[in-house]
């Protein structure tokens, strides 16, 4: 049995579905869908250097990889590297081979400096260790059985509050671009990260196949939206991407106003089931997720190597 690692094809409907599915399998607290996997192939910044990559065994995808460089981290030489591989297909050499092309193109493109995600078991965490990285933070992915779960009652926005969706900001969405900006940069994580284009946010993230606008609450205080929660969607599951607000609106309640707001919108739409994802140093969307009644299903590990 010979495996080797090539390029997806986002041309290919077959490979599409085929990466899609190893990532699902191996993954399964993340949407994945044919149509996000090539959005951010395509339309991921070009100073990414961002590359998806598959292992195949005899004609027969058991593998994936997206790389790229961090670019909008005011911090140069930072590059990411996540591989997952089919849990019925580990032992092969696919997830080795993979960590290799990636670490070569990656240091190539001049990163000094890489970060791994590793899900919380002895074998993935073994293997990230024997390539040569150390264990930093972990993170949680989270889920909420939609069809059983009593959600805490609705309640009145605080006076100057107006609940809205992200679908009343279609002919605007910048005041949501300076929203996500401030949120993000405020993240529990390695790499600081600074969105400061407003053209790639369009292209990257408010056109994402999988933003619901419907089911994205969005707090607005004053006419200014100071809190969201996002939420991505893929025809049959609800995944909460980011909730956040602004910093001088904090400790008002208003990030778990609208995460309430928005899981409510999604069971009446008719989805089933929610997940979300996180750091297990967010102590206050922890709380916010736990009195919302999730449950932590997964916990993943996120990894460095520094090169040189």
């Amino acid at each position: 049995m010979t495996v080797l690692v090539r390029d997806l094809r986002p041309d290919d409907p077959a490979d599409l579905a085929a990466f899609t599915h190893v990532r699902h399998r191996a993954l399964p607290f993340i949407l994945w869908t044919p149509e996000a996997v090539v959005h951010r192939l395509v339309h991921t910044h070009p100073d990414a250097r961002s590359r998806s990559l598959v292992a195949e065994e005899d004609g027969e995808v058991i593998g994936t990889a997206q790389i790229g460089l961090v670019h909008d981290s005011p911090v140069p030489g930072q590059a990411f590297l996540n591989i997952y591989v089919h849990p019925e297909r580990e032992r092969r050499g696919a997830g080795g081979l993979l960590v290799r092309t990636s670490e070569e193109y990656l240091t190539g493109e001049g990163a000094t400096k890489l970060y791994a995600w590793a899900l919380d078991g002895p074998a993935n965490l073994a293997f990230a260790e024997r390539h040569g990285y150390e264990r930093r933070r972990a993170a949680h992915f989270l889920r909420l059985d939609l069809s059983k779960a009593v959600l805490p009652p609705l309640w009145s926005p605080p006076p100057g509050v107006e609940l809205r969706t992200a679908a009343d900001f279609a002919d605007d969405p910048r005041p949501m671009f300076e929203l996500d900006a401030e949120t993000v940069a405020d993240e529990p994580g390695d790499v600081d990260i600074a969105f400061t284009d407003y053209e790639t946010w369009l292209a990257e993230t408010w056109r994402h196949p999988l933003l619901n606008r419907e089911l994205t609450t969005v707090a607005v205080v004053d006419g200014r939206p100071a809190a969201f929660s996002v939420a991505y969607t893929d025809g049959t599951r609800y995944s909460t991407a980011m909730t956040g607000t602004v910093r001088d609106r904090r400790g008002r309640g208003l990030a778990k106003l609208a995460k309430t707001d928005s899981l409510h919108r999604a069971r009446a739409a008719g989805y089933t089931e929610a997940l979300t994802g996180n750091d297990t140093d967010n102590g206050p969307m922890l709380a916010i997720n736990k009195w919302l009644g999730y449950e932590i299903c997964a916990t993943e590990v996120r990894h460095v190597r520094e090169l040189g």
